[in-house]
């Protein structure tokens, strides 16, 4: 199955105006980072690498707000760190709700039977919950006994009080298909409404740098568990061309403006995943960040990456693009 009909619909009309406004570079969706501190030391991740001082701040909302407004971006996925140690991450997501903007707040879940009383369900609102695998698999990634099952503890409390939830996974290369089927099947069961996937990228600054997938292994990996039409019964939150350039059917080129990322440093160039600098403002993102040098065959740092947030909107725009692939997104093949 493929992403909601509203969010599929929502971009639909974006890309739309977009062509009609004859603008080459545009954001489908913003990572916003309104803090870099992080309740959990994974292994995957580099934001508490952050300096003391800088671990220390919040970002205002304000600013959050305005850079997403200066942005035009429809949809947000706020993430971290850890977006509820932010003392005003409800205050933020209302705003960017009341702006009609579509949210995604990432979250480990630990805080979230704290802090779930300051949210309302909202049909443009989703909990982004992080599942790395099963329960020891899990564990071990976020280096924490016992947060599988708060994590699964929440996402049932969240589905209880009439949120949508969806789940968030990336597999290394100590992952098998036969890890990715148990895992998407555990996630089906459970209810989560959607769930996204992502092959582990060699992030410059994670604490872990050896068990990342190469490009050949993520196309193994997922044709193997993709295989006989496993993948139309979960409910995956991509595309089928992005579920396609996974298992290798199909290639792509990345499109590194599709998903910017902004944090308390600015905006990142030229995305989440690279860091060459900061931007103070999104027009000086674009503007001033020379995009062809990024994508695999480029730069050498993207030899392997095959993650979402540069291919998922070439598929996304390739397939709003398309009257067949339109077609096929809607019926989940």
């Amino acid at each position: 199955m493929a992403m909601p009909l509203r969010q599929s619909l929502r971009l639909g009309g974006y890309l739309m105006k977009q062509k009609l406004l004859r603008k080459e570079k545009f954001p489908l969706l913003v990572e916003l980072e309104p803090l870099f501190a992080c309740n959990l030391k994974c292994g995957g991740c580099g934001k508490i690498a952050q300096p003391h001082t800088l671990l220390k701040q919040r970002m205002p909302v304000e600013q959050a707000v305005g850079a997403i407004e200066e942005s035009g971006a429809p949809m947000v996925s706020i993430a971290g760190g850890e977006p509820l140690m932010h003392p005003q991450i409800d205050e933020i997501t209302r705003q960017l709700l009341d702006r009609n903007k579509i949210i995604f707040l990432c979250t480990n879940a630990l805080l979230l039977p704290k802090h779930i009383h300051k949210f309302k369900p909202h049909r443009n609102f989703a909990w982004m919950v992080h599942i790395d695998g099963l329960e020891e698999r899990h564990d071990a990634s976020v280096r924490k006994e016992g947060g599988f099952q708060a994590a699964v503890d929440a996402i049932k409390l969240a589905k209880e009080k009439g949120f949508r939830v969806m789940t968030n996974t990336t597999f290394f290369t100590g992952d098998t298909p036969q890890d990715v089927i148990d895992v998407l099947d555990y996630l089906n069961d459970l209810g989560v409404d959607n769930m996204q996937i992502s092959p582990g990228y060699a992030y410059e600054k994670a604490p872990d740098q050896d068990h990342w997938l190469g490009v050949q292994q993520t196309r193994e990996l997922f044709a193997k568990a993709f295989g006989g039409g496993n993948r139309k019964r979960w409910r995956l939150n991509h595309s089928p061309v992005f579920l396609d350039f996974l298992e290798g059917k199909r290639d792509l080129e990345c499109t590194p403006w599709g998903i910017p990322s902004y944090s308390l440093l600015g905006w990142q160039r030229p995305c989440y995943l690279l860091d060459d600098g900061y931007a103070k403002t999104y027009r000086e993102l674009i503007e001033t960040t020379e995009w062809e040098n990024f994508g695999r065959g480029k730069d050498p740092r993207c030899a392997n990456c095959m993650a979402h947030c540069g291919y998922e909107p070439t598929a996304v725009i390739a397939t709003l693009g398309s009257l067949k692939e339109s077609v096929r997104a809607a019926v989940g093949h």
